[in-house]
């Protein structure tokens, strides 16, 4: 080689190198800039910002990338960039939890409740006190009838013994919403069994022997209820439930105004006692008991479409058609 060609590859590398500085002070900056705004809770501008750097793959990019895209709740990009990326944080670095945090959930916000619960885990033993990270744990264990494991998670969020009453009580409730009424009958037998004078456990039994159309059952479960826990509006009035499902109209009114008493403002119990009034052919009571629950809950199509009926009964047929027609309106509504 020349001299003059050396000096020509010389000048090329010093050019090179002086790009390259160049290029990781800018991304630095960029970086820097990217985290200050997302402190300031500026997610939409930090992505903007990181978009500018030319290395992708650079380790803090895709981080600050993840962290963006969960606070602007695109969970699907969060994962993406943060998937790759986690195992090569340091163990124990602070930027390898909040990977993990972000990662485990935004796979469950995205529907992959397998994927999401290892890292749903970690969140967990590192923050024992935190509630989220127990509740959604305890929601993906159930989610994949990982039933034992829920319970711990759900004790962990309510703070009380994995193995108490208690426990087994949280976790029937738990299951009840997302449709594990079977599991929840369990658990909530086992909490009686280990204190049989637990407030809300026969009361959880009974709507689960009125959902399976167990109306004896029911009536059994919540009476014992009553006795235990004799202030509880809820459990009165699924008794009253029960009671007009076996039309035993007397019965129903006496413990559906007994819920009432105890709590005034749940409209339930009065479109209960309308349909009950109607029944008895009692249509000034059954009309003002219904007007009632339609004003506590406008959007009640139930108390609507009965009204509508004593009202009909009653040869009002305007107001009638306008009852039935809101009881329509919001029927259509509610399948949309």
């Amino acid at each position: 080689m020349t001299v003059k060609n050396a000096t020509i590859v010389l000048a090329l590398c010093c050019l090179s190198s002086a790009r390259a500085a160049v290029q990781t002070a800018s991304a630095d900056s960029a970086i820097s800039d990217a985290r200050a705004l997302l402190d300031q809770g500026k997610p939409a501008l930090a992505i903007q910002k990181l978009q500018t750097i030319s290395d992708a793959e650079d380790l803090r990019v895709r981080h600050l990338l993840g962290v963006a895209y969960y606070q602007v709740n695109e969970h699907a990009r969060a994962v993406e960039q943060l998937e790759p990326a986690v195992h090569r944080f340091p163990a124990g670095s602070l930027e390898r939890r909040e990977a993990t945090q972000i990662l485990g959930l935004s796979q469950y916000l995205t529907g992959h409740i397998v994927e999401s619960i290892p890292f749903l885990e970690q969140s967990s033993n590192w923050a024992p006190e935190n509630g989220e990270y127990a509740f959604l744990l305890g929601k993906a264990y159930l989610q994949t009838r990982q039933f034992d494991k829920a319970r711990p998670s759900f004790a962990r969020m309510f703070r009380v013994s994995p193995d108490s009453a208690a426990a087994h009580l949280l976790t029937a409730q738990m299951m009840i919403p997302v449709g594990f009424e079977e599991h929840a009958e369990t658990e909530l037998k086992q909490a009686l069994h280990k204190e049989p004078r637990l407030p809300q456990a026969n009361f959880f039994l009974g709507q689960i022997a009125l959902f399976y159309a167990r109306v004896d059952e029911a009536i059994v479960y919540l009476k014992k209820e009553i006795e235990i826990n004799p202030g509880y509006a809820m459990a009165f009035y699924r008794l009253g439930d029960a009671f007009t499902r076996q039309q035993r109209w007397d019965e129903a009114i006496e413990f559906l105004q007994k819920s009432i008493r105890l709590y005034h403002l749940y409209s339930g119990p009065y479109v209960l006692l309308g349909k009950t009034y109607l029944n008895k052919d009692q249509l000034g009571t059954a009309e003002g008991m219904l007007r009632q629950a339609v004003q506590l809950d406008p959007n009640n199509k139930s108390a609507h479409y009965l009204l509508g009926q004593v009202l009909q009964r009653m040869n009002r047929h305007a107001e009638a058609r306008a009852e039935l027609a809101t009881a329509e309106r919001l029927q259509g509504d509610s399948e949309k």
